[in-house]
Protein backbone atom coordinates (compact mmCIF):
# COMPACT_ATOMS: atom_id res chain seq x y z
CA UNK A 1 0.00 0.00 0.00
CA UNK A 2 1.76 3.29 -1.06
CA UNK A 3 2.09 6.02 1.84
CA UNK A 4 -0.51 8.41 -0.03
CA UNK A 5 -2.94 5.99 -0.31
CA UNK A 6 -2.28 5.34 3.68
CA UNK A 7 -2.28 8.84 4.45
CA UNK A 8 -5.58 9.42 2.68
CA UNK A 9 -7.16 6.12 4.50
CA UNK A 10 -6.21 7.01 7.97
CA UNK A 11 -7.87 10.52 7.01
CA UNK A 12 -10.93 8.64 6.11
CA UNK A 13 -10.76 6.58 9.03
CA UNK A 14 -10.92 9.04 11.56
CA UNK A 15 -13.15 11.28 10.01
CA UNK A 16 -15.57 8.79 10.13
CA UNK A 17 -15.56 8.27 13.69
CA UNK A 18 -14.80 11.91 14.88
CA UNK A 19 -15.26 14.75 11.61
CA UNK A 20 -11.82 15.52 12.48
CA UNK A 21 -9.28 15.82 9.67
CA UNK A 22 -6.40 14.21 10.71
CA UNK A 23 -2.84 14.90 10.05
CA UNK A 24 -0.83 12.59 8.37
CA UNK A 25 2.95 13.98 9.23
CA UNK A 26 1.63 15.68 12.65
CA UNK A 27 5.50 17.19 12.94
CA UNK A 28 4.38 19.63 9.87
CA UNK A 29 2.61 22.21 11.24
CA UNK A 30 -1.43 23.07 10.70
CA UNK A 31 -2.13 26.40 11.80
CA UNK A 32 -5.70 27.85 12.96
CA UNK A 33 -6.50 30.14 10.13
CA UNK A 34 -4.64 28.69 7.56
CA UNK A 35 -6.39 28.12 4.05
CA UNK A 36 -5.93 26.28 0.92
CA UNK A 37 -7.23 23.16 -0.97
CA UNK A 38 -7.28 19.08 -0.37
CA UNK A 39 -5.10 16.86 -1.96
CA UNK A 40 -7.41 14.40 -3.43
CA UNK A 41 -4.70 11.43 -3.85
CA UNK A 42 -3.06 12.26 -0.23
CA UNK A 43 -6.06 14.33 1.82
CA UNK A 44 -3.66 16.74 2.94
CA UNK A 45 -4.34 20.19 3.02
CA UNK A 46 -2.62 22.23 0.54
CA UNK A 47 -1.98 25.61 2.71
CA UNK A 48 -1.54 28.86 0.55
CA UNK A 49 -2.22 31.50 3.58
CA UNK A 50 -3.27 32.43 6.64
CA UNK A 51 -6.06 34.62 7.71
CA UNK A 52 -4.01 35.93 10.47
CA UNK A 53 -1.39 36.98 8.55
CA UNK A 54 -0.32 40.68 7.87
CA UNK A 55 -1.23 40.84 4.09
CA UNK A 56 -4.30 39.15 4.23
CA UNK A 57 -5.62 41.93 6.40
CA UNK A 58 -4.10 44.29 4.13
CA UNK A 59 -6.50 42.91 1.40
CA UNK A 60 -9.53 42.98 3.42
CA UNK A 61 -8.87 47.06 3.83
CA UNK A 62 -8.43 46.97 0.24
CA UNK A 63 -11.91 44.73 -0.19
CA UNK A 64 -13.50 47.29 1.98
CA UNK A 65 -14.35 44.24 4.50
CA UNK A 66 -14.51 46.02 7.96
CA UNK A 67 -12.77 43.82 10.63
CA UNK A 68 -9.95 43.90 12.53
CA UNK A 69 -8.36 40.16 12.93
CA UNK A 70 -6.24 41.21 15.25
CA UNK A 71 -9.11 41.25 18.01
CA UNK A 72 -10.20 38.30 17.12
CA UNK A 73 -6.87 36.07 17.84
CA UNK A 74 -7.52 31.91 18.33
CA UNK A 75 -8.54 31.06 21.84
CA UNK A 76 -6.58 28.43 23.63
CA UNK A 77 -8.47 25.50 25.93
CA UNK A 78 -6.86 23.75 28.80
CA UNK A 79 -4.90 20.48 28.26
CA UNK A 80 -7.05 17.74 28.34
CA UNK A 81 -6.61 13.94 29.52
CA UNK A 82 -5.00 11.87 26.94
CA UNK A 83 -6.95 11.54 23.58
CA UNK A 84 -7.76 8.07 21.82
CA UNK A 85 -9.61 8.32 18.91
CA UNK A 86 -10.45 5.14 16.75
CA UNK A 87 -11.54 4.52 13.77
CA UNK A 88 -15.34 2.25 13.68
CA UNK A 89 -15.18 -1.72 14.17
CA UNK A 90 -11.64 -0.94 16.12
CA UNK A 91 -12.15 -2.48 20.08
CA UNK A 92 -10.45 -0.76 22.99
CA UNK A 93 -9.78 -3.35 25.65
CA UNK A 94 -8.25 -3.45 29.25
CA UNK A 95 -3.91 -3.65 28.49
CA UNK A 96 -3.24 -7.03 29.32
CA UNK A 97 0.41 -7.77 30.38
CA UNK A 98 1.58 -11.17 28.78
CA UNK A 99 5.01 -12.88 28.39
CA UNK A 100 5.84 -9.73 25.55
CA UNK A 101 5.70 -6.67 27.58
CA UNK A 102 6.16 -8.33 31.16
CA UNK A 103 9.68 -6.79 31.48
CA UNK A 104 8.72 -3.50 31.15
CA UNK A 105 7.42 -0.87 33.75
CA UNK A 106 4.21 -0.12 32.93
CA UNK A 107 3.57 1.67 36.62
CA UNK A 108 4.74 4.36 35.44
CA UNK A 109 3.69 4.75 32.23
CA UNK A 110 0.93 7.76 31.68
CA UNK A 111 -0.96 6.24 29.29
CA UNK A 112 -1.59 2.43 28.29
CA UNK A 113 -4.26 1.08 25.67
CA UNK A 114 -4.59 -2.19 23.83
CA UNK A 115 -6.48 -1.98 20.74
CA UNK A 116 -8.15 -5.22 18.67
CA UNK A 117 -8.88 -4.67 14.91
CA UNK A 118 -11.44 -6.34 12.85
CA UNK A 119 -10.52 -8.70 10.63
CA UNK A 120 -11.10 -8.22 6.80
CA UNK A 121 -10.76 -4.18 7.42
CA UNK A 122 -8.59 -1.70 7.95
CA UNK A 123 -8.28 0.31 11.20
CA UNK A 124 -6.77 3.38 12.44
CA UNK A 125 -6.09 4.33 16.00
CA UNK A 126 -4.92 8.55 17.00
CA UNK A 127 -3.68 8.93 20.25
CA UNK A 128 -2.55 12.20 22.11
CA UNK A 129 -0.66 13.02 25.01
CA UNK A 130 -2.10 16.20 26.71
CA UNK A 131 -3.75 17.53 23.78
CA UNK A 132 -4.58 21.35 24.07
CA UNK A 133 -7.51 23.14 21.77
CA UNK A 134 -6.73 26.20 19.54
CA UNK A 135 -9.84 27.29 17.75
CA UNK A 136 -11.18 31.00 16.06
CA UNK A 137 -13.71 32.24 18.26
CA UNK A 138 -17.47 32.64 17.74
CA UNK A 139 -19.17 35.55 16.47
CA UNK A 140 -19.23 37.52 13.35
CA UNK A 141 -15.61 37.51 12.06
CA UNK A 142 -16.48 33.88 10.27
CA UNK A 143 -19.85 35.35 8.66
CA UNK A 144 -17.36 38.52 7.53
CA UNK A 145 -13.90 37.02 6.11
CA UNK A 146 -16.40 34.23 4.06
CA UNK A 147 -16.52 37.42 1.55
CA UNK A 148 -12.70 37.29 1.21
CA UNK A 149 -11.84 36.52 -2.47
CA UNK A 150 -8.93 34.88 -1.29
CA UNK A 151 -11.09 32.12 0.32
CA UNK A 152 -13.40 31.46 -2.49
CA UNK A 153 -13.55 27.38 -3.21
CA UNK A 154 -11.11 26.95 -0.11
CA UNK A 155 -10.86 24.89 2.65
CA UNK A 156 -10.33 26.87 6.22
CA UNK A 157 -8.55 25.60 9.18
CA UNK A 158 -11.10 26.48 12.21
CA UNK A 159 -9.74 24.66 15.31
CA UNK A 160 -6.63 22.36 15.94
CA UNK A 161 -5.35 20.05 18.69
CA UNK A 162 -1.97 20.35 19.07
CA UNK A 163 0.61 18.13 21.79
CA UNK A 164 4.13 17.39 22.91
CA UNK A 165 3.44 13.27 22.28
CA UNK A 166 1.27 11.63 19.44
CA UNK A 167 1.08 7.80 18.29
CA UNK A 168 -0.45 7.34 14.81
CA UNK A 169 -1.80 3.83 13.47
CA UNK A 170 -2.85 2.04 10.22
CA UNK A 171 -3.61 -1.49 10.69
CA UNK A 172 -3.61 -4.24 8.11
CA UNK A 173 -6.65 -6.39 7.45
CA UNK A 174 -5.26 -9.57 9.45
CA UNK A 175 -7.46 -8.65 12.38
CA UNK A 176 -4.28 -7.99 14.73
CA UNK A 177 -4.29 -6.80 18.62
CA UNK A 178 -1.58 -4.66 19.30
CA UNK A 179 -0.68 -2.27 22.85
CA UNK A 180 0.94 0.26 23.37
CA UNK A 181 1.97 2.62 26.44
CA UNK A 182 3.56 5.75 26.85
CA UNK A 183 6.35 5.37 29.36
CA UNK A 184 8.15 7.31 31.80
CA UNK A 185 11.51 5.39 30.66
CA UNK A 186 12.49 3.95 27.37
CA UNK A 187 11.52 0.08 27.60
CA UNK A 188 13.49 -2.82 26.92
CA UNK A 189 11.74 -4.59 24.21
CA UNK A 190 11.10 -8.34 26.17
CA UNK A 191 10.63 -10.35 22.52
CA UNK A 192 12.15 -9.88 18.51
CA UNK A 193 9.82 -7.28 16.71
CA UNK A 194 9.08 -4.90 19.73
CA UNK A 195 9.73 -1.46 18.77
CA UNK A 196 11.62 0.85 21.60
CA UNK A 197 12.36 4.76 21.76
CA UNK A 198 15.44 6.22 22.72
CA UNK A 199 17.00 7.10 26.04
CA UNK A 200 15.06 9.75 26.46
CA UNK A 201 12.82 9.68 30.24
CA UNK A 202 9.71 9.48 27.74
CA UNK A 203 8.97 7.59 25.26
CA UNK A 204 6.27 5.24 23.36
CA UNK A 205 6.31 1.50 23.67
CA UNK A 206 3.89 -0.52 20.72
CA UNK A 207 4.16 -4.12 20.04
CA UNK A 208 2.84 -3.32 16.44
CA UNK A 209 4.95 -4.82 13.49
CA UNK A 210 2.89 -2.98 10.82
CA UNK A 211 4.92 -0.24 8.07
CA UNK A 212 1.98 2.82 8.66
CA UNK A 213 3.21 3.54 12.64
CA UNK A 214 4.34 7.32 13.70
CA UNK A 215 5.07 8.24 17.02
CA UNK A 216 7.38 10.67 18.96
CA UNK A 217 7.13 12.64 22.00
CA UNK A 218 8.71 16.09 22.41
CA UNK A 219 11.54 15.47 25.32
CA UNK A 220 11.19 19.03 26.05
CA UNK A 221 7.45 18.51 26.70
CA UNK A 222 6.52 21.04 23.97
CA UNK A 223 3.51 21.22 21.94
CA UNK A 224 4.72 21.12 18.61
CA UNK A 225 2.69 18.02 16.50
CA UNK A 226 -0.24 18.85 15.32
CA UNK A 227 -2.52 15.62 14.57
CA UNK A 228 -5.90 16.77 14.47
CA UNK A 229 -7.70 19.90 13.12
CA UNK A 230 -11.13 20.97 12.15
CA UNK A 231 -11.13 21.91 8.79
CA UNK A 232 -14.67 23.62 7.13
CA UNK A 233 -15.35 24.75 3.23
CA UNK A 234 -16.46 28.07 2.51
CA UNK A 235 -20.08 27.51 1.11
CA UNK A 236 -21.92 30.37 -1.74
CA UNK A 237 -23.77 32.40 0.16
CA UNK A 238 -27.05 32.94 -1.32
CA UNK A 239 -30.38 34.87 -0.04
CA UNK A 240 -33.62 32.88 -0.63
CA UNK A 241 -36.79 33.47 -0.06
CA UNK A 242 -40.10 30.81 -0.11
CA UNK A 243 -43.00 31.57 -1.31
CA UNK A 244 -46.68 29.36 -0.76
CA UNK A 245 -49.50 30.28 -1.20
CA UNK A 246 -48.80 33.18 -2.59
CA UNK A 247 -47.40 34.79 0.57
CA UNK A 248 -44.02 35.68 0.87
CA UNK A 249 -42.16 33.75 3.77
CA UNK A 250 -39.24 35.21 5.98
CA UNK A 251 -35.53 35.04 4.57
CA UNK A 252 -33.72 32.09 6.17
CA UNK A 253 -31.35 33.16 8.56
CA UNK A 254 -27.58 32.40 7.24
CA UNK A 255 -25.16 31.74 10.25
CA UNK A 256 -21.71 30.48 10.44
CA UNK A 257 -22.23 27.29 10.14
CA UNK A 258 -24.38 27.62 7.06
CA UNK A 259 -22.03 29.74 5.32
CA UNK A 260 -18.41 27.72 6.55
CA UNK A 261 -19.87 23.68 7.14
CA UNK A 262 -17.53 21.07 8.22
CA UNK A 263 -15.46 19.65 5.25
CA UNK A 264 -16.75 16.12 3.76
CA UNK A 265 -13.93 13.96 2.12
CA UNK A 266 -14.27 14.78 -1.48
CA UNK A 267 -14.06 11.43 -2.73
CA UNK A 268 -15.94 8.43 -3.05
CA UNK A 269 -15.88 5.79 -1.01
CA UNK A 270 -12.36 3.71 -0.01
CA UNK A 271 -11.76 0.01 -0.45
CA UNK A 272 -9.24 -1.33 2.11
CA UNK A 273 -6.09 -0.28 -0.02
CA UNK A 274 -7.66 3.49 -0.02
CA UNK A 275 -8.43 3.54 -3.53
CA UNK A 276 -11.83 4.69 -4.40
CA UNK A 277 -14.57 1.99 -5.18
CA UNK A 278 -15.83 2.72 -8.94
CA UNK A 279 -20.16 3.51 -9.07
CA UNK A 280 -22.11 2.76 -11.41
CA UNK A 281 -25.44 4.12 -9.65
CA UNK A 282 -25.65 7.42 -10.43
CA UNK A 283 -28.09 8.50 -7.76
CA UNK A 284 -26.97 11.35 -5.80
CA UNK A 285 -29.14 10.67 -3.33
CA UNK A 286 -26.28 7.72 -2.34
CA UNK A 287 -23.38 8.98 -4.41
CA UNK A 288 -21.18 10.95 -1.58
CA UNK A 289 -19.57 14.01 -2.71
CA UNK A 290 -19.19 17.47 -1.04
CA UNK A 291 -21.91 19.83 -0.75
CA UNK A 292 -20.31 22.08 -3.29
CA UNK A 293 -19.99 20.01 -5.90
CA UNK A 294 -18.78 21.88 -9.49
CA UNK A 295 -16.89 23.89 -7.20
CA UNK A 296 -14.98 21.39 -5.39
CA UNK A 297 -11.79 22.73 -3.77
CA UNK A 298 -9.37 20.30 -3.65
CA UNK A 299 -6.15 20.22 -5.57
Amino acid sequence: MPDIAASRKFIDLIYQSSSGWANWNPPIEIKVGDYGKIDKQSGQLDVEGNIYDPGFQTSLNSQGLKINLSECQPQTGGVDDDMITASLGVKQVDFSVNPDVSLLNLATASLKAEFHFQEGKRGAVLVMHKPQQEFIPLGKMLTLVHKATELHDKYLVTSRFTCPGYCIYLSDTSGEKIALALTASAPIPAAVGLTAGGTASMDWWTNARAAFLRKAVDKAGQYRYTPLYTLKYRRNHWAQRLFRGGEEEEEEIVTEDHLWPNCTPPWQLLDEDGIEEVWEDTDEEFARRSAVEGVLPFA
